[in-house]
């Protein structure tokens, strides 16, 4: 697998806009569902489909540029791993997090909504909490298990699987995503979540990153060292953790 050359700034802009996109998706699918259809089934379908079939072609976007995170968890565990300085990974936060409110502020736009409109929607219940540690878990052991088994051509496809699969069989619809709870505060809308929600979400969000680096290490101890952006395929400009500074 290449390394990834981009300098930082134009890692940063890949994930703020990447991020912007995944919020926009997430929050303008939702809305669009809720205009669609009275049916709250119906509007979980639509919302998971756009957003499995989006996130797909927003890592092929982006990815080659940054590696495709877009999500605070996996820029830490790949910081754990060794595949992304700690500083990058706080830039990386920063730019996801900034992107994830753009996109839900343009969100509101394109519906003709308030441009900030703060979620009303509770969700912090611990059957949502004990799923959104779930939710992460398994997000990330789909990425850096692909990363470390040489399958990373087949990853962009399996994380927009997973996450349309998670939004059904979690209670919570897999937020898995620190960046995206946060952004989702600003849409009081079909995908929003209060924010008295969002700091259980995050810490439980942390807390599958967690759990998923030691089932990683203990799932596939013979590889020191994860793919940094391990959701690209390596012929689309992905890259291996050694060499990054």
């Amino acid at each position: 697998m290449r390394v990834v050359t981009s300098p930082l700034s134009r890692r940063l802009l890949a994930e703020f806009l990447g991020s912007a996109f995944l919020a926009a998706l997430v929050i303008g699918s939702g809305i669009a569902a809720q205009q669609l259809s009275d049916d709250v089934g119906l509007q979980l379908l639509e919302n998971a489909a756009a957003t499995a079939a989006g996130l797909f072609a927003i890592i092929l976007m982006f990815g080659p540029v940054s590696g495709g995170h877009f999500n605070p968890v996996v820029s830490l565990v790949d910081a754990a791993f060794g595949g992304l300085s700690r500083r990058d990974a706080l830039a990386y936060i920063a730019a996801q997090v900034a992107g994830c409110i753009t996109g839900a502020v343009t969100a509101n736009g394109m519906f003709a909504l308030s441009a900030i409109s703060i979620s009303t929607h509770h969700r912090a219940s611990p059957a949502h909490l004990l799923a959104e540690v779930i939710a992460t878990l398994g997000l990330l052991l789909v990425i850096f298990a692909l990363a470390r088994s040489d399958r990373a051509p087949t990853a962009p496809a399996a994380v927009g699987a997973y996450i349309g699969a998670a939004y059904w069989f979690t209670s919570s619809t897999s937020f898995a995503n620190p960046a995206i709870s946060v952004g989702r505060m600003f849409s009081d809308t079909f995908a929003g979540i209060a924010p008295a929600s969002v700091p259980g979400f995050v810490i439980a969000q942390l807390v599958g990153g967690l759990a998923a680096v030691g089932m990683v290490r203990a799932l596939y101890p013979g590889v020191e060292r994860a793919a940094a952006d391990v959701v690209i395929p390596h012929e689309l400009g992905g890259l291996l953790a050694e060499d990054r500074p």
